[in-house]
């Protein structure tokens, strides 16, 4: 038995510490993770809100990349929708009236504002403030 009690041992560290190690990490790690990854560490650094962490009625500054992007009638009336995804989770981007909106396009990256509401248990941010970013950062 150990004088030192569980919760005072030290743990071990989350991230592997040698270079081969992380190298072998990275190889082991399937493509859709790294993406994500990067995804994340993209919010953090622009100082944005992760999405997994935006509730119900709460004015986010999110970014992340576009997956889709469909035109899709809401009422009768024209709506352009778009998955926006950060990495931790999934967001619909609505523009309503709106057929389509240059450079609105699958792949591309933006940073978008507003206030965020719950549909049909999905985060949506309808007509939100955007800032496309540049092609060279992708």
């Amino acid at each position: 038995m150990s004088a030192v009690p569980r919760s005072e041992k030290a743990e071990r560290p989350a991230k592997p510490a040698g270079r081969f190690r992380r190298m072998l990490d990275r190889l082991s790690t399937s493509q859709e993770d790294l993406e994500s990854e990067e995804l994340q560490e993209d919010a953090q650094a622009s100082g944005c809100t992760r999405i997994a962490e935006c509730n119900d009625r709460q004015i986010v500054r999110v970014t992340g990349t576009l997956r889709t992007v469909t035109l899709r009638p809401r009422a009768g009336v024209p709506a352009l929708e778009a998955e926006l995804f950060d990495g931790t989770a999934p967001l619909d981007v609505v523009w309503l009236g709106r057929r389509s909106i240059a450079g609105i396009e699958p792949g591309r990256k933006l940073i978008a504002s507003g206030r965020i509401s719950m549909n049909h248990g999905r985060r949506v941010l309808f007509n939100p403030k955007y800032e496309l970013r540049p092609l060279g950062q992708e």
